[in-house]
């Protein structure tokens, strides 16, 4: 009777997180979804999708101008995160992001997706203001590959298409066999219709990025968004997965956030972040040539040392 009481005792306890969590009020919401005093968060309208899109049908050029970030309600009081980074990506360009942990690499992800608003500058997409954009429309136009990969309970091919209804079985089987993610799904019990486990638990890291690959490939981008897609794989693994990073990459304006200078040498443009700073910046040779930042990170990843 103890223990049931303790498992009760635990459940309530996780209901009231969760509730907590529900009941968070919005920051960050579409132009039109402003909610009036006391109206629910839950409850704000959000932007006729079409409107906005009409607006922006560009092909994916990005342009961070004078960005400062600090974290807390309008960044009063704490150290930016961010600091006067400016940079712009043309359309189709990869461009890679390096630095040290805390550096600012991921907060460039979250506001390009306005997960948060910057506190000072602007980020543009094809010439228009990343908060005035339905959020629906401006998360639409990236697909995320992350080195921890979120897979669910149901099938190969569910994982794959991820709710969109309008992908068919051809057009999931065309881009599993694109990025070389068929291989392992032909040799599955059941194929695309093999049952997945939570989190993916029976499927290998190499595996589950593979599949991550077909989803993004899949969803058809105009914008990817990479953050350290091939560490933590074997060298065989790697392989599948660069020739498969090749494919995916091709034509669309890709952010690549590397640990390993290996994966990203053969980018257009390098963006070197340092105490939250953009410090460098360039292709890989005119940064090793600037000894700079950047060279130290290849010295310490390659270099042999000194005998």
């Amino acid at each position: 009777m103890s223990e049931k009481f303790n498992v009760l005792q635990s459940a309530m306890a996780s209901s009231e997180r969760i509730f907590t969590l529900l009941d968070t009020p919005i920051d960050i919401a579409s132009p039109a979804a402003v909610a009036s005093p006391g109206e629910p968060a839950l409850s704000r309208p959000t932007a006729p999708p079409d409107s906005t899109r009409r607006r922006h049908q560009g092909p994916g050029r990005i342009v961070f101008d004078d960005v400062t970030f600090a974290y807390g309600p309008g960044g009063d009081g704490q150290a930016p995160v961010l600091r006067d980074v400016s940079f712009e990506v043309e359309p189709g360009q990869r461009v890679g992001i390096v630095g040290a942990t805390g550096a600012g690499k991921t907060t460039l992800m979250s506001l390009l997706l306005r997960f948060y608003d910057v506190s000072r500058g602007r980020i543009l997409i094809d010439g228009v203001d990343v908060r005035e954009m339905d959020l629906h429309v401006l998360r639409g136009l990236f697909s995320l590959v992350l080195q921890d990969v979120h897979l669910f309970s149901g099938t190969i091919a569910s994982n794959i298409r991820l709710g969109r209804v309008d992908l068919d079985d051809e057009r999931v089987r065309r881009a599993a066999a694109a990025v070389h993610a068929d291989r392992f799904i032909r040799s599955l019990p059941r194929g695309f219709e093999t049952p997945v486990a939570e989190r993916g638990a029976t499927l290998s890291v190499g595996q589950k990025q593979l599949l991550s690959f077909a989803r993004a490939l899949a969803f058809d981008p105009a914008i990817l968004f990479l953050d350290d897609a091939t560490s933590s794989v074997d060298t065989e693994t790697e392989l599948l997965i660069r020739d498969a990073l090749r494919v995916l990459m091709a034509g669309r304006t890709t952010l690549a956030i590397a640990h390993r200078l290996s994966t990203i040498q053969d980018m257009d443009k390098i963006l070197v972040l340092h105490h939250g700073q953009l410090r460098e910046m360039g292709s890989h040779q005119e940064l090793l040539a600037a000894r700079g930042i950047y060279f130290k990170l290849f010295q310490l990843q390659f270099a042999r040392p000194a005998t």
